[in-house]
């Protein structure tokens, strides 16, 4: 097969959908293995292609990206047109997989494309009115024209089914895993005191003013170590001087941080699947997470839980794993074990194969 995947997201830095698009990329060419092409492809701005080619250094794909002044308003047209077909910048393709930016028009083949949640529909408060209107006609594009729609969870999918209605027979849950980066062994932070971690854009739905109120309540020299990209909306207060703010930071500093940590905490309201919970579990570090049932199988049984509204039942959760970091550290390895990139890609083949058929 020949098999075209929109890799335009990577032109930003890389969050939870880059790295989702990248690590699944990477599983599908290692499945490939020389048997099926693959070509990447990205109509992107002016910097995208140099940007998406660092991000996808380490995995032999083919890439085409086109550099395009407007890049979103001539994807967005794109989409909206239904012309030229991608067959006219691509040649012939077995698959079309596209992501969240675009819905790109095509002659024949299999067509697929990644949910990663629903947050504009059902929280379009959580969300910029940039990202509901372009996720917005993304979701109903699926719904009417996609073979085969993959989605990072059993929750996303079933809300997938049930908000979108889509049939369940079209439907495939591809778990994401985790960067090799990061492991338990390595340097370790030092931030001058022990330090609980989090991780997260700075936005409404990541909750991170809950879980400043919930640090106060702790007691002693524990800081809070606050790692994520500028966001939008209300933001977090992040002023008090036991809280360290470190802005967007490398995945090797990343992995180091996590080493370092306490306590990695993800407060989110609402997820597609929450890569961080296993990037810290990954790490050795204990997790406390959201109750929320969007983080039950990013979380497992290896996570203590808490509701992301109660900042005292945050605190207490902290507390209960700083007391029990042997075992939550012993178990959050052994559940990132269950999660690859390989997975992900034998998942995406049989659904293109599938339904080829």
């Amino acid at each position: 097969m020949r098999i075209a995947f929109d890799v335009s997201p990577l032109s930003h830095p890389l969050l939870g959908i880059g790295n989702y698009i990248r690590g699944s990329l990477g599983g599908l060419v290692e499945v490939a293995g020389g048997e099926h092409e693959i070509v990447a492809f990205a109509p992107t701005s002016l910097r995208g292609p140099d940007r998406i080619r660092a991000a996808l250094d380490g995995i032999d794909v083919e890439l085409r990206s086109w550099r395009l002044p407007f890049s979103h308003a001539l994807r967005t047209g794109w989409s909206a047109l239904g012309r030229p077909a991608a067959e006219r910048l691509l040649g012939d393709v077995d698959v079309l997989h596209f992501s969240d930016w675009m819905f790109p028009p095509q002659r024949g083949g299999v067509r697929a494309t990644t949910i990663h949640d629903l947050v504009p529909l059902h929280h379009p408060e959580w969300a910029t009115a940039r990202t509901r209107s372009m996720h917005g006609r993304k979701y109903r594009n699926a719904a009417q024209t996609c073979d085969v729609v993959y989605v990072n969870s059993e929750y996303t999918g079933r809300d997938v089914v049930e908000t979108l209605e889509i049939e369940p027979e079209r439907v495939r849950v591809a778990r994401p895993a985790v960067k090799d980066v990061f492991r338990p062994d390595g340097p370790a932070s030092d931030l001058g005191a022990p330090y609980v971690l989090t991780v997260a854009t700075l936005e409404p739905r990541k909750n991170l003013q809950t879980l400043v109120e919930a640090h106060r309540l702790l007691a002693g020299d524990l800081l809070l170590a606050v790692v994520g990209a500028e966001g939008w909306g209300e933001q977090p207060f992040l002023g008090d001087h036991r809280i360290r703010r470190l802005g967007f930071v490398s995945d090797e500093e990343l992995a180091s941080l996590y080493r370092g940590a306490a306590v990695a905490v993800y407060p989110s309201r609402f997820e597609g699947f929450g890569i961080p919970v296993l990037e810290a579990m990954a790490s050795g570090c204990p997790v406390v997470s959201s109750a929320h049932l969007s983080l039950d199988e990013a979380s497992g049984e290896a996570a203590l839980r808490a509701e992301p509204e109660d900042p005292a039942a945050i605190a207490a959760a902290v507390e209960r794993a700083l007391g029990d970091r042997e075992r939550l550290s012993a178990a959050g390895l052994e559940h990132a074990k269950r999660f690859t990139w390989r997975a992900v890609g034998e998942i995406f083949l049989r659904g293109y194969e599938e339904a080829a058929r």
